[in-house]
């Protein structure tokens, strides 16, 4: 029965990270329809993109030590109902400042989901399963996101860009009712809410720090690189938004099946596992930088999907190890590392982009993910040899 109710908790939040990690990415084919539809230019319609990701990035370091302080399943509940909101609410947008506004206020909810649902999950499942949990949570999650450019699409296609909006935000709606009913109850573990000091705690601790260290290399050479795979598909294929969408899709299916299988072949390969997924990214970027057709180009992104869940799931499970008193706390260290390793890395890769080609882009991460997989090999080896000493 315990297991019946801990998949049921499972899949929930699964479909939810589905959707509100899919209602970011849907925007990307909406923006020209945004922009003659409320009569401004592609710049300005970006500005809404923007205000979502800033305030995502910022909330999501508020959200964590609220799940620890007042109980993770309050946190996620207020925030799904709130990301619900004012994705339906960006449908009706009247003008820009009222679509940033909205867009803001979706993104600064949305923060609240990821970090603080990876918590929840972390600690209601024992050490031997958290992996494969996380993993399942974090796959449909990306999944959503690789997914969404299709998704939305096709919405947009069928009406306009306010349908993908409401679709997603009643879709998050409805699933904020259902997580209210069969969310386990959490307590929080913090008598106050002090982020200085709770910060101070976490930061002071030199193996979490080690890892989400980690972690923002990660979003660099996955994130950073990630962004331009539908640039490049439709550079190198011709294929118009929706089947550069469909084929990016391959990506999140890789991330769902990477998250059930990677703690089976952590058991098998051990100390080589980590190693094993940065060659296997390493090998399926190289072969989306030279890739020349769709075949090729696709191959390497379901082998990027599942090398990334490997080691993200890995490094997630380890960070609440480190810290498992505050594990909201951790994790939104870790998200917020996720998100700034990802904006650096699509800075510094747009200008590469500019200067040189865009398949340089997917070289330079094919190096970078064998070195983090190699530091993340490192890290946990020690790791675990002091949690079992």
């Amino acid at each position: 029965m315990e297991s019946k109710r801990k998949n049921i908790m499972i899949m929930t939040l699964s479909i939810m990270a589905f959707f509100a990690n899919g209602d970011n990415y849907a925007v990307a084919p909406l923006l020209i329809n945004i922009a003659k539809d409320l009569n401004i230019g592609i710049s300005s319609a970006a500005a809404s993109v923007i205000a979502y990701m800033l305030t995502f990035g910022l909330f999501t370091i508020i959200f964590g030590p609220l799940g620890d302080r007042y109980g993770k399943t309050k946190i996620i509940n207020i925030a799904a109902f709130g990301t619900a909101v004012f994705s339906v609410l960006g449908a009706f947008a009247f003008n820009l400042p009222s679509l940033i506004f909205f867009r803001a206020m979706n993104g600064a909810f949305g923060a609240g989901i990821f970090p603080v649902t990876m918590a929840l999950v972390g600690e209601s499942f024992e050490t031997a399963n958290r992996q494969k949990a996380i993993g399942k949570v974090m796959g449909m999650m990306f999944l959503g996101g690789a997914s969404a450019t299709a998704i939305g699409g096709v919405l947009a296609f069928i009406g306009s860009w306010r349908i993908v909006y409401f679709v997603y935000g009643v879709a998050e709606l409805i699933l904020a009712v259902i997580m209210i009913r069969i969310l386990p109850k959490s307590k929080g573990v913090m008598e106050k809410l002090e982020f200085a000091k709770v910060y101070k705690e976490a930061l002071s601790n030199k193996y979490l720090v080690a890892v989400i260290g980690t972690i923002m290399l990660v979003g660099f050479s996955v994130f950073g690189s990630f962004t331009y795979t539908g640039k490049l598909v439709e550079s190198r294929t011709g294929y118009n938004v929706l089947s550069v969408g469909l084929i990016l899709t391959l990506f999140g299916l890789a991330t769902v099946i990477g998250g059930r299988i990677a703690p089976k072949l952590r058991t098998k390969l051990k100390s080589n596992f980590l190693l094993f997924s940065g060659l296997l990214g390493s090998i399926s970027l190289f072969a989306i930088s030279f890739g020349l057709n769709s075949i090729i180009i696709g191959l390497g992104l379901f082998g990027f999907g599942l090398a990334f869940v490997s080691l993200q799931s890995t490094l997630v499970s380890t960070a609440q190890e480190t810290l498992p008193k505050l594990r909201g706390t951790a994790m939104s260290l870790a998200s917020f590392n996720m998100f700034v390793g990802g904006a650096i890395g699509t800075s510094i890769n747009g200008r590469i982009i500019n200067e040189f080609s865009i398949g340089l882009v997917f070289s330079i991460a094919a190096v970078a993910m064998f070195l983090v997989a190699f530091l993340a090999s490192t890290i946990i080896r020690k790791i675990s040899a002091r949690i079992n000493s």
